[in-house]
């Protein structure tokens, strides 16, 4: 049977992110629909365990050049797993590997990519990819026909546990040639610090911007997380200044979050964070500039000022 869907894993250094097993989970229904079969590649040096059983064949290129992280290398890795699958759709993450790798791959093969998915359907044999633009301020449906496309997708579009299914798929190991006659500069890659926190998996979030002023009115805020007893979340200008460590970042940049309750204090609503908290179940705001973007997306909202509002509810909660 032939591959349909190649997944390209994000994987990196540390444990598998949830979107290679977003990917996962949508292109298994993409690959059953078309009549094929689903891949994934992994890519790296001492790539350890595989846990992808939902794939029904692991292609892994494991090679001690590919231990730092040096795109054109894994550019070069990856189109050698795409000549010997031939799939029909091949699905990237708008992460580390995606924005690296997508367009140089797209261009090396002459197919058409779709950027920044949040959407993937089939319109008969075609791929429908719903992308957004302009940090979400538009949605454009892109069809894509053809014997090879690629699509690169949001991290957060799909449900990461719809991929986590077992099973035993085969596993090919893929020789890559050529590898030392590719120009390339490795970097150095770093795992991301540990919090003990996972922003994208609370039901509630109590989430800070740059109103809060300065690092030491954080404490403020934290206070009213926990009392609430969930994780506190900011937008990039506080994570920017090194005010919280980047797990704690909402945005297009950061993580994207869909708790029952999103409290956004001192949050302008710029449309890179917008798009990484607008699925929340009921979004609350608090910003004294009655104009400001977060009131549009806001179920409820308040130009209280935040100095005044955090104590009075810490209070009440008993904090």
């Amino acid at each position: 049977m032939a591959v349909a869907v190649l997944v390209v894993a994000e994987r990196v250094v540390g444990d598998v992110p949830d979107v290679t097993f977003e990917l996962l989970g949508r292109g298994r229904e993409l690959a059953d629909a078309l009549g094929g079969e689903l891949a994934v590649a992994v890519v790296g040096h001492g790539v350890g365990e595989l846990p992808f059983g939902i794939a029904d064949v692991v292609y892994v290129v494991d090679d001690p050049a590919l231990g730092s992280w040096a795109p054109s290398l894994v550019e070069h890795a990856v189109a050698q797993v795409v000549e010997r699958a031939q799939p029909r759709l091949v699905v990237v993450s708008t992460g580390t590997v995606g924005l690296d790798l997508a367009a140089a791959l797209a261009t090396r093969f002459g197919a058409p990519l779709a950027s920044y998915g949040v959407g993937l359907e089939l319109d008969g044999d075609d791929v429908v990819v719903t992308s957004q633009l302009y940090g979400g301020k538009l949605l454009a449906e892109v069809l894509l026909g053809g014997p090879l496309a690629f699509v690169s997708v949001i991290p957060g579009s799909f449900d990461a546990e719809a991929g986590r299914r077992g099973g035993a798929p085969r596993v090919e190991t893929v020789s890559v040639d050529d590898l030392d006659g590719v120009r390339a500069s490795g970097g150095e890659v770093r795992e991301p610090e540990a919090t003990g926190v996972d922003i994208t998996a609370a039901d509630m979030l109590v989430s800070v911007g740059r109103g809060i002023g300065s690092k030491e009115n954080l404490e403020l805020v934290q206070e009213l997380a926990d009392a609430l007893k969930v994780p506190l979340a900011a937008s990039r200008p506080i994570i920017d200044q090194g005010w919280l460590p980047k797990p704690h970042q909402v945005g297009k940049s950061g993580k994207k979050v869909k708790p029952q309750v999103y409290l956004a204090l001192g949050i302008s609503g710029a449309p890179e964070h917008l798009e990484g908290m607008r699925s929340a179940g009921t979004i609350i705001a608090c910003n004294t500039d009655p104009s400001a973007p977060i009131f549009e997306v806001a179920h409820y909202g308040t130009t209280v000022d935040l100095f005044d509002l955090v104590p009075e509810l810490t209070e009440r909660l008993g904090g």
